[in-house]
């Protein structure tokens, strides 16, 4: 672990833990440009935020210690990866904890942990939505690791520096079949993942239709507060990962300050496009019908298997 490994890390943890909230700021407002509101500003969640940390912590009769760490894992988690995962930098501080399948496990951990939370409450809307979240996750999850997978294969190893090393080393590979059809697989996987539109509506609170917030629904104060940000950085992450995987221009491969300097600045710049996109296109989407959600997700985990046939086909014929 080198010193500049080490700051870079720091860097991206102070990036992804204050410029989240922002991010969702950012979208709500995009939103509210296009759908003819003023809005309440960027920084509004980050004044909700700081309301719910003032509040009392309310816990439910009856829950369990699932219950009251559930939000602590579900930020644990979600900070590991934003240290260890090439944001920033390409050189990581924990390299073998920034491979593919323990940077999915992580993410994934933290899904589970809220689930339970969801089914420990008792309620039948926590049990609703940690089913539904169950459901989703079970597709979800295979195919963030197929479709990543598709693009270690050229390679020869999963660790998500060497993935982002290589594209910026043959910037050709951008355009080709793989890496289409593995980014196409993973925008689905994040817009699931993340509880945005046309999968679920994190502006709902209709028993029908919510996924992600009817497991949180007994939470309050400070859990609610922490289960927020972990939302918003989770965001963060995955659209962080989405554009270094794919258009990792910007990102620091040398230990200079200027270089780690543009990489903030191409990381913000990146997720925020990519964040107002995905708010602009919500605008246009409808929410899907559940039944329709395991079909979608089915596809998205074709499209990565293809890209993964794909890769492999590749690697063949250049041999």
């Amino acid at each position: 672990m080198s010193g500049f490994s080490l700051v870079a890390a720091v860097v991206q943890l102070v990036v992804v833990i204050g410029g989240a909230p922002l991010l969702v700021g950012a979208m709500r407002q995009a939103r509210a440009r296009l759908e003819g509101r003023a809005g309440a500003g960027i920084a509004q969640p980050w004044r909700d935020l700081r309301k719910l940390l003032r509040k009392e912590r309310v816990v439910p009769r009856g829950t369990s210690e699932v219950f009251r760490f559930a939000p602590l894992v579900l930020v644990a988690t979600t900070l590991v990866v934003a240290v260890v995962a090439p944001f920033v930098s390409t050189t990581s501080v924990a390299g073998p904890v920034a491979d593919l399948f323990a940077v999915v496990a992580l993410l994934a951990l933290g899904t589970v942990a809220l689930a339970l939370a969801g089914l420990d409450t008792g309620t039948a809307f926590g049990g609703m939505g940690a089913s539904r979240e169950m459901t989703i996750i079970a597709l979800v999850e295979p195919t963030l690791l197929v479709a990543i997978f598709a693009l270690s294969v050229r390679v020869g190893s999963t660790n998500l520096g060497a993935i982002v090393s290589s594209t910026v080393d043959d910037p050709a590979r951008v355009i080709s079949p793989v890496s289409l059809l593995a980014a196409v697989a993973l925008i689905v996987v994040i817009v699931a993942e993340t509880g945005r539109l046309p999968v679920d509506n994190p502006s709902t609170h209709l028993e029908l239709t919510m996924v992600h917030e009817a497991m949180i629904l007994e939470y309050a104060g400070p859990d609610l507060a922490l289960i927020e940000l972990a939302s918003a950085m989770r965001l963060s992450v995955f659209l962080g990962l989405l554009a270094n995987l794919f258009v990792p221009w910007g990102i620091a491969t040398t230990a200079t300050p200027l270089a780690l300097l543009v990489g903030v600045v191409a990381l913000v710049v990146k997720i925020g496009v990519l964040g107002v996109l995905l708010a602009v296109a919500e605008v246009f989407l409808a929410k899907l019908r559940l039944f329709r959600v395991p079909e979608l997700l089915a596809g998205s985990f074709l499209l990565a298997l293809l890209a993964v046939a794909a890769s492999f086909f590749l690697a063949q014929e250049a041999s």
